[in-house]
């Protein structure tokens, strides 16, 4: 059918959640097309898991969602969630791995795999693909849509279903178009702020610690009260700090800059140790070897690279001297520095640094049950284009897949 023919669905945007609504609303007889601004349709999944697609996890449940409203997950999760993800991977070829933390990834480990059984299965379904289809505009009229692209060209279609993405990770097609779309037809966005993302922190410091990796906690605080905590492989980088757990705490140190406050981090360096503990036990290495110089009786404790710059903002000066003369009071100063080394947040990396997209479509004017919108008849929406995002670990691939499904299975339905 070409540009001109009444489609009955038409996809705007290509990634996980377009493909999956492609895929569904085609299995209910409906006649799909999908608009894909890039060459190739699913550049960005292509990247997710570091290249090896971590596409679920068997954790998924509303508590690790974020948003205006991540209640709204649930109608989604509930009609196509874990077990229903993976029978329809499974059904395409991809043979499920799971690994720590409830992740799953293809027992290939290969994103590709995973783009390949979509592309695969759109084109034995009779999907129509166009790529190089940037949509610049979307206009409902009595027919139905009228779909402007870059191009001049117009697609016309009874019903649309907009999952172009949020503004994560420009470089894949992801610009925030899809937000200004949905606002020109009278939706509400939330205001948008990277997530998943490294935190640029304050200090001169960073520079000669780049590059160090530690095993610790790393909290945001909040006049104070830590209200985002995580564990695991710390990175100190030349900005600040970056690894797994600043990824799943970053979201909230964002919205927190969004509020015009000033965040803190704060760094647990030696978390297996209450500082109690660990003070009995510089008290033991400094008698057990009083003349070591205080920075050298530090060796093997914590990563020498951090040594300098632990003592320095513990306010301990001449590090050369002999630990016998360490005061209680500066041993007491190095225990807090390990256990409690804070940090002012001023700021999180780019867009092209994220993972995902914080904010969007407010999910007030969207139906939970069908992604249809409240204010367009006919128009649905998938994806990261909402005001949904999740946590690190396959939860906002699943969201793709879920709201994608849900979007194509309400899309795709009565119009036979």
């Amino acid at each position: 059918m070409p540009a001109g023919s009444l489609w009955d669905v038409i996809i705007a945007g290509g990634g996980a959640a377009g493909m999956m609504a492609a895929i569904i609303a085609r299995r209910q007889g409906a006649r799909v097309v999908l608009l894909e601004r890039n060459p190739r349709v699913g550049r960005k999944l292509l990247a997710t898991g570091n290249g090896r697609c971590n596409y679920t996890n068997l954790a998924v449940g509303p508590e690790y969602y974020y948003g205006t409203n991540p209640g709204f997950v649930t109608g989604a999760l509930a009609q196509f969630g874990v077990p229903e993800t993976l029978a329809f991977f499974e059904e395409l070829g991809i043979a499920p791995k799971i690994e720590e933390q409830g992740k799953v990834f293809p027992m290939s480990e290969q994103a590709s795999s995973v783009l390949d059984v979509l592309r695969y299965e759109m084109e034995n379904l009779g999907v129509e693909v166009v790529c190089d289809a940037f949509v610049t505009g979307i206009k409902q009229g009595r027919q139905g849509f009228s779909v402007q692209l870059a191009t001049w060209s117009r697609w016309k279609g009874k019903r649309v279903v907009l999952a172009s993405g949020g503004k994560a990770m420009p470089a894949s097609g992801s610009d925030g178009n899809g937000l200004a779309l949905a606002a020109a037809l009278g939706h509400r966005v939330a205001p948008v702020f990277p997530a998943l993302v490294q935190l640029k922190l304050t200090g001169r410091f960073f520079k000669q610690i780049e590059g160090v990796k530690v095993a610790g906690t790393a909290a945001v605080l909040a006049g104070g009260r830590v209200v985002a905590q995580d564990r695991g492989d710390l990175l100190f980088t030349n900005y600040g700090i970056s690894g797994p757990p600043i990824l799943q705490i970053s979201r909230k140190a964002g919205e927190l800059l969004q509020d015009n406050q000033e965040p803190w981090l704060q760094v647990t360096l030696l978390d297996t140790l209450p500082p109690a503990a660990l003070d009995r036990i510089l008290q033991g290495r400094f008698a057990a070897r009083p003349a070591k110089s205080l920075e050298f009786s530090l060796v093997g404790l914590i990563n020498k690279r951090l040594i300098p710059v632990i003592l320095k903002e513990a306010g301990v000066p001449d590090t050369k001297r002999p630990v016998a003369g360490v005061t209680t009071a500066e041993r007491q100063r190095i225990v807090n520095q390990l256990t409690n080394w804070r940090f002012g947040i001023r700021g999180t990396k780019s867009w092209s640094s994220a993972q995902v997209t914080a904010g969007g479509i407010d999910t007030g004017g969207v139906n939970p049950d069908t992604m249809e919108s409240n204010l367009v008849d006919g128009l649905y929406f998938a994806g990261e284009v909402l005001d949904i995002d999740g946590c690190c670990g396959g939860f906002n691939l699943q969201w793709a897949w879920s709201s994608g499904y849900v979007a194509g299975q309400a899309a795709g339905s009565g119009l036979a």
